[in-house]
């Protein structure tokens, strides 16, 4: 599908995301919960394997695969997590996860940390990346939702450390429609399978 005309990509991903949208908010809560615990136990393995000392991650919002549990796990080990904060200008700020729940709502809604912000480079620092997604295709094609905060940050990266995604399993998907400043993932964390493309 890359080769579709820069408008036939955006309308297939718009609708993508409404279908997607839609599914997540009709999960059942034990789906939901069995999801979290499949997703926290594959993060586990991830950091152990590659040694991760430092990672950034993000705090889900209340339909994506849910990230505390991890989070939780990753401060008990002593792993510095950074949290992504948005900015007006489209860029993100990082803020050093504290261990505890302490969240605003930010610019979009979503759950954002309350600690001192260090600026936009600061994730340049990190071993790991891990990104939500509205979903990603067999060849590490990523689809956000819209916004391009993930995209300019890994696109704006010299060297970037390996980048998952976190989805659901039907959410992965065999292809995706791909714009210029997409910016691909290594591979992505599903409740099923840990999968590095």
């Amino acid at each position: 599908m890359s080769e579709d005309l820069p408008d036939t990509a955006v309308s297939t991903k718009r609708a993508l995301r409404a279908d997607i949208r839609e599914r997540r908010r009709g999960m059942p809560d034990l789906a939901r919960d069995a999801a979290t615990s499949s997703i926290t136990e594959h993060l586990k393995n991830l950091v152990a394997a590659r040694g991760i000392k430092s990672l950034s991650c993000y705090l889900a919002g209340p339909t994506e695969p849910e990230t505390r549990p991890f989070l939780s796990w990753a401060f008990e080990q002593g792993i510095r997590v950074l949290l992504p904060v948005s900015r007006d200008d489209g860029l993100l700020d990082w803020a050093v996860a504290n261990g505890t729940d302490e969240e605003n709502e930010g610019l979009h809604g979503l759950p954002e940390p309350t600690g001192e912000l260090l600026g936009p480079i600061a994730i340049n620092d990190v071993d790991l990346i891990l990104v939500p997604a509205s979903a990603v295709d067999s060849s590490g094609t990523r689809m956000g939702w819209g916004r391009g905060y993930f995209d300019k940050t890994l696109g704006s990266m010299d060297k970037r450390p390996p980048v998952y995604a976190i989805i659901f399993d039907e959410e992965l998907l065999e292809d995706l429609p791909r714009e210029i400043h997409d910016q691909p993932v290594d591979g992505v964390v599903t409740p099923s399978a840990l999968i590095t493309f």
